[in-house]
């Protein structure tokens, strides 16, 4: 699981960095699916990690929108801003956190349970799915994507903490 988490971190670095040569008109032009364009979908990935993370430790989640994110830099800013909280819940994940249950208040009033394990894998579905669309957004472009291969990437050892 870390080791999944470590390689969402090194292609999304690998995005911010194919996004510096992308004007900027492009990073936030509304694009079919996802949440809208390449920009919003980076500063999307970074919220919803984020948010889980704190939703599973019992804190208040992010409510900013990307209204007040519309550069790359600013993206940039808020990942290295959460980055140290979330780094530090997944290295200290552990087999007694698998099953621990997330209550969820939804929409309705009603709540959901699942377990954690189960959210820490949606985190990670979710942004090899939004990498996916940049990918598609990169070739409408005429750019080609950020390698979204595992192999090879050295992500296979112990999380360092910061």
């Amino acid at each position: 699981m870390q080791t999944m988490f470590r390689y969402n971190w090194l292609i999304r670095e690998k995005w911010y960095q194919w996004c510096e040569d992308v004007p900027v008109e492009e990073l936030l032009r509304k694009r079919t699916g996802g949440v809208g364009g390449i920009l919003h979908t980076l500063f999307h990935i970074v919220d919803v990690e984020w948010s889980w993370i704190r939703v599973l430790q019992g804190k208040t989640d992010f409510q900013e929108s990307f209204e007040g994110y519309q550069s790359l830099e600013k993206v940039r800013q808020l990942d290295r801003g959460f980055q140290p909280e979330v780094r530090e819940f997944i290295s200290s994940w552990n087999i007694e956190k698998e099953n621990r249950i997330l209550y969820d208040l939804q929409p309705d009033g009603s709540i959901a349970t699942d377990a954690w394990g189960e959210v820490i894998r949606h985190m990670i579905a979710h942004e090899i799915h939004h990498i996916g669309q940049l990918s598609i957004w990169a070739r409408e472009i005429g750019k080609e994507p950020v390698s979204a291969n595992l192999i090879g990437k050295g992500l296979n050892h112990t999380l360092p903490s910061s």
